[in-house]
């Protein structure tokens, strides 16, 4: 069998919140039998690499509520519908950590949880930083931070920082670079 393509029969909403967008669809597999897929629908997102002089990452401590516990993070955010990613990762820098970056570079893309969501996480590199008065979200509580790439490898090596995102883009500058 070289084609594994699933094709849609019929779907619906399941539950449509303010962030999740739940669907539940009927699916013909490729040996001809139906099933069920059901799956969160996301608008996507970005995750910033921002680096200051000297190497140093700009990073983010937040709490994060299903977890009840804080997070390291690299500066990430959802896109706004019909908002350029590269839009997407200006506005989430400035508004979440205070700077804005004179160069920006796409490094990749990921798919955080291919099983269950289509959300693709398109990730960015930022420089030359400049800093100006940070907008966060209304409810939104967080503290930034700079850390050397190295040291932050060392916090995903003994599980200070467990964020997949952030593990992926840390992981991805330590061996690929920028």
């Amino acid at each position: 069998m070289t084609d594994f393509t699933e094709k849609f029969i019929s779907g619906a909403d399941v539950y449509r919140g303010t962030l999740l967008h739940v669907r539940r669809d009927q699916v013909r597999l490729p040996d001809g039998a139906e099933s069920v897929r059901e799956y969160i629908r996301h608008p996507g997102a970005v995750m910033i690499a921002a680096e200051l002089g000297g190497g140093r990452l700009v990073l983010e401590r937040q709490f994060r509520y299903p977890h009840r516990r804080e997070f390291i993070e690299l500066p990430a955010g959802k896109r706004d519908p019909g908002e350029p990613p590269l839009e997407t990762a200006r506005r989430e820098l400035l508004e979440e950590t205070g700077y804005v970056a004179a160069e920006w570079r796409k490094l990749g893309v990921i798919h955080p949880a291919i099983a269950y969501t289509d959300e693709t996480i398109e990730f960015w590199y930022a420089r030359g930083l400049e800093k100006r008065e940070r907008k966060l979200d209304a409810g939104e509580f967080l503290e930034v931070f700079d850390l050397e790439l190295e040291k932050a490898v060392e916090q995903v090596r003994d599980g200070r920082i467990t964020d997949a995102k952030t593990v992926t883009g840390l992981l991805w500058l330590h061996a690929f670079g920028r």
